[in-house]
Parts: structure tokens; C-alpha cells; sequence
């Protein structure tokens, strides 16, 4: 009998605690998700697409930014953060279409001059590339590594001919702020 209310016993405060393990009781160190508050506040859909751009996960990263397109429009920012995210999913037409649609509003960007550079580095248009990362450099000052670096092998590339396509070119896709990715072509 006592063998019966020892197991009772230890099965009620098995089953307690398993009701409280989503509730409000809970502790701050707890493996389960927070409950969720319905007139709490959304996280914006550019600071998520940007986390997941820097966690490598593209897809979802451009989810967040069509999300976020809902909220503020498309402007320039989120034309250009989807395009970033179309292009490391490798969707080369898409992103170039985004970049061009981006410069029509924001003219002065360099960040956006350089990543529509990569674009066409990556689909085979050297000589416009090297005008953009041109132009991209210019409204920079000269101030960004990644665009100097980008404009310098678009330059050798287009300049040399037999230039090895298959050699390890890195290009580096810049976003406002402080942030940078890093496109790199494989062998």
C-alpha cells in the first residue's frame, strides 16, 4: 500500500511539473519557448533578415524581408536586402532586377553600386562591373576595403584575357551598416 501512494505521489508531482513547464511559473533558464504575448511588439523584418543573412540562412532571411516590404514599402534598403538574399541563393536575375529597381530611388549608395557589381561579375558582365565598382568607389571616397577589392579583380579581369575563371575570386557584398558578405566563387 504505502509502495501505491509513493508511486501516486511521485506521479502527481511528475505530472505538476510537466504542466508547468510552458507556464507562467516558469524560470528564466528554461529550455522551452516564452509564451507568447499578443500585444507585444514585432521584431523588424530587416534587423531578422539581416541576422539570418550573418547566420547563413538565406531563404528565410529573404522571407524576412518581403515581410518587411509589407511594412515599409520597398524602399531602397529593402529592394537591396532582398536582392543580397536572392543573390546568395544564387538567383542572379532577380537580384540584379532588385539592385537596378533600388538605384532608380537611391543613386548615391555605394554599398548598392557594389553589390549590383557582383552580380554582374557573376554572370560574366566584366567590363559594366568594373564601370559599377568604378562609380561604387568613387562615392565611397575610396573608404571601403571590399569595394577597392572588388574593383581591383574586376579590373584584372577584364583587362587580361585569358584571365583564370576558375581561380578563387571573392567578392564581397557590402551592407549599410556595418556589416559585410562575402560571395565566393568555387572552382
Amino acid at each position: 500500500m504505502r509502495a501505491r501512494r509513493a508511486l501516486a505521489f511521485a506521479s502527481l508531482i511528475f505530472l505538476a511539473a510537466c504542466g508547468n513547464a510552458g507556464g507562467p511559473g516558469r524560470s528564466d533558464g528554461s529550455p522551452y519557448a516564452p509564451d507568447i504575448d499578443p500585444r507585444g511588439e514585432a521584431v523588424d523584418g530587416l534587423v531578422v533578415g539581416h541576422r539570418l543573412m550573418a547566420a547563413g540562412e538565406h531563404e528565410l532571411a529573404l522571407e524576412a524581408f518581403q515581410r518587411a516590404a509589407a511594412v515599409h514599402g520597398l524602399t531602397p534598403e529593402v529592394l537591396s536586402s532582398m536582392g543580397t538574399a536572392d543573390l546568395a541563393l544564387g538567383r542572379l536575375n532577380q537580384a540584379e532586377n532588385l539592385f537596378r529597381e533600388a538605384l532608380k530611388q537611391e543613386q548615391t549608395w555605394p554599398e548598392l553600386w557594389n553589390n549590383l557589381g557582383v552580380v554582374l561579375m557573376e554572370r560574366g558582365k566584366t567590363a559594366e562591373a568594373a564601370q559599377i565598382f568604378q562609380k561604387a568607389y568613387a562615392l565611397d571616397n575610396g573608404e571601403s576595403d571590399a569595394i577597392r577589392d572588388n574593383l581591383r579583380l574586376a579590373l584584372e579581369k577584364s583587362g587580361n584575357p585569358d584571365y583564370d575563371d576558375q581561380s578563387d575570386n571573392e567578392y564581397k557584398l557590402v551592407r549599410r551598416g556595418s556589416g559585410e558578405y562575402l560571395i565566393s566563387r568555387t572552382p
